[in-house]
């Protein structure tokens, strides 16, 4: 019981400090101090910490990983491939509701923060001769950015949830995919008032197509070849480099981009919170309580990543505070770890505090109500079929 307070004070810290606005990584940073003056650990035993997470092999992948997605996003953007890439959108559909979900889609393959306030204008722009409502608009932006964060590894949560759980990136994704093709699915039955063709579609260039090349061959290597990802990237990055020619300063300028300091504090906030919780003995102790009490391993999968999603709108703020504790209940079980993740995901969708919902909320002046009438039916669609898989397999 003491074991569940210390971790209720610790979670309950996480949470207020992420409604501060504090960095994901100060965040874990500051909850692996409480950790330790909670359970008075020994100064053996904090070094033991800072030594785990500073020498972890899991630590440099990670840093690698996330460097390279940011240096890979900056080039996109840098040659305007991805606006090429939607270009290629408007030529390759004449339906509307195709059309307009596109831009989302399009702009949710990178996780820029607010990228869902870039995508916003070219919603507003495909549905300016249609009779549909703002929270309808900000259903389609909204919903049709984040499919990709279930499969994609370019985003930092299914990266995390890897290196935490050594479950490869490759089996979340493929567990994933029914997830994110529910959720593509109940979102175009959500746009009801999108209907119609329009006329003569332009045609769509070679080069159009080419530029979806990039992201083509990293989803190959990744999930074809199974290369870990932060391989696959440095090999995707440099070869970008190459073809495009880049010169040594444009290329330090990339570098520059990419290597963030505060994606290196996110990465040690999370490795030091791992460690933090079983050298502390929290895990072990907890998993024990639950084991004793026989308490439902269904509750906890759903309830804890959930809530926490839902109160901090952060995919990494979910996967990286609950996802150590979950481990200590079930080890690596891939499905039980798609259905946390699946979980917290939802409530990440659903959270108020969700920058993209707020921006995109914002932007089209949306009655929230209303723009959550339409998201709980289809989140609850999302979470069924989660849940379904979990039962089935």
């Amino acid at each position: 019981m003491l074991d569940l307070l210390r971790l209720v004070t610790v979670f309950a810290l996480i949470l207020f400090l992420l409604r501060r606005k504090w960095n994901v990584g100060y965040v874990l940073l500051t909850a692996s101090g409480a950790l330790a003056l909670l359970y008075l650990m020994k100064p053996s035993s904090l070094l033991l910490v800072v030594r785990n997470a500073l020498t972890a092999g899991i630590t440099v992948k990670l840093l690698v990983a996330l460097t390279f997605i940011r240096i890979f996003e900056f080039i996109l953007r840098d040659k305007a491939i991805l606006a090429r890439m939607m270009e290629s959108m408007k030529g390759l559909f004449r339906n509307k509701k195709a059309v307009v979900i596109s831009m989302p889609l399009l702009i949710g393959m990178l996780p820029s923060v607010g990228g869902a306030y870039f995508s916003a204008p070219m919603v507003e722009e495909a549905t300016r001769d249609l009779s549909i409502t703002p929270e309808e608009k900000t259903f389609a932006n909204y919903w049709f950015r984040h499919p990709w964060e279930f499969i994609l590894p370019l985003y930092p949560g299914i990266i995390l949830a890897s290196v935490l759980t050594s479950i490869p990136v490759r089996t979340f994704i493929l567990l994933n995919l029914s997830y994110a093709v529910t959720m593509f699915v109940v979102g175009l039955i959500g746009l009801k008032g999108i209907k119609g063709s329009y006329g003569r579609s332009e045609s769509v260039s070679r080069r159009g197509l080419w530029s979806f090349l990039p992201i083509v061959i990293l989803l190959g290597l990744v999930i074809i070849w199974r290369m870990e990802l932060h391989a696959a990237l440095v090999i995707l990055v440099l070869a970008l480099m190459v073809y495009f020619r880049y010169p040594p300063r444009k290329a330090a300028e990339a570098l520059r981009y990419g290597f963030s300091r505060d994606v290196v504090v996110l990465i040690l906030g999370v490795m030091f919170f791992k460690e933090a919780l079983e050298i502390s003995g929290a895990v072990g102790n907890i998993s024990r309580s639950f084991s004793e009490n026989h308490i439902p391993m269904m509750p906890i999968l759903f309830l804890l990543p959930f809530l926490t999603g839902v109160l901090t709108g952060i995919t990494v703020g979910f996967v990286g505070s609950t996802f150590p504790l979950i481990m200590s209940l079930t080890g690596s079980d891939p499905h039980s770890f798609t259905l946390a993740f699946a979980s917290g995901f939802i409530g990440v969708l659903l959270s108020p505090v969700h920058v993209c919902l707020i921006l995109t909320r914002e932007y089209f002046k949306a009655d929230m109500w209303g723009v959550f009438r339409k998201l709980l039916p289809a989140s609850g669609a999302v979470l069924l079929a989660a849940i379904l898989e979990f039962l089935v397999t």
